[in-house]
């Protein structure tokens, strides 16, 4: 991918780097807020992040764990890794996103080794039927302001169950339409990682408008890198003692199942 103007003016990816910033266009806004974040491009960005720290070293990323601990603005951004736990079967990587000197996103990702001299384990319990593939779906859209931001700009959408104009859960195929930061491929778990906070979104039970469903988490869980551009979130939305609930997506390729997304959702109705 190379670098390209939008119709907008925008360049077509969800960043640019400026020096030691990334600069987040309008792809990367999010639906709560014209001043904020979608939490699927930051889930994106620590991802390539801790990606550049670690390299090519036999092990591979297992789960992503975010913490939304402020609004992420939509005002250049600090991005710095570290490895905290080095190991040759094991690492853990921490990423903080700072704007203006404030931290408003931490993660934490788990690499484990590639045992590539073993042969691959079967489980007794066969894995669910996968769901239609997304060149069996037209592309549609989420039911939400038409403002351009990640929902209806960075990503395209293909239904396979569910209604994007009704709540109730929903199996949604998610592919990025745009590179993370321009002229680089997404890698599958930057591909994966900006997917997988919809989950609340298309598997929302409240309908827009009439409240807030906001996730200030997202974990998600991989046992293999996705094949392909396209990543099909099963999601169910559920609630619990008044102003919580949670979101739980899992996670298909085009090959089969991969894995599963949760998100810790902060439920505001009629606010």
């Amino acid at each position: 991918m190379t670098e390209s103007i939008t119709d907008d003016g925008q360049p077509d990816s969800l960043f640019v780097p400026d020096g030691r910033l990334m600069v987040p266009t309008t792809r990367s806004r999010g639906p709560w807020s014209d001043r904020a974040l979608h939490g699927g491009p930051v889930a994106a960005l620590v991802t390539r992040s801790a990606e550049r720290l670690s390299g090519d070293d036999g092990l591979q990323q297992a789960r992503l764990t975010l913490e939304l601990i402020r609004p992420v603005p939509l005002t250049p951004l600090l991005v710095t890794s570290r490895l905290v736990r080095p190991g040759r079967k094991v690492q853990l990587v921490d990423t903080v996103v700072e704007a203006d000197g404030v931290e408003v996103a931490w993660s934490r990702i788990l690499r484990i080794r590639v045992a590539a001299d073993q042969p691959a384990a079967v489980p007794t319990v066969p894995e669910d039927r996968a769901p239609d593939p997304p060149d069996s779906r037209p592309s549609t859209s989420m039911v939400v302001a038409d403002t351009p931001a990640f929902h209806n700009r960075g990503v395209e959408m293909r239904y396979v169950a569910g209604d994007p104009g009704r709540p109730g859960p929903a199996v949604v195929w998610i592919r990025l339409r745009c590179p993370v930061v321009p002229g680089e491929l997404p890698t599958p778990w930057q591909r994966t990682a900006a997917a997988a906070d919809f989950g609340n979104g298309i598997g929302n039970e409240l309908p827009f408008g009439s409240g807030a469903f906001i996730n200030p988490d997202l974990t998600v869980s991989l046992q293999r890198p996705p094949v392909g551009e396209w990543i099909c979130l099963d999601a169910r939305t559920r609630f619990g003692s008044p102003g919580i609930g949670g979101a739980e997506s899992a996670l298909w390729d085009v090959e089969g199942r991969i894995g599963r997304a949760l998100q810790n959702l902060i439920v505001e109705i009629g606010t």
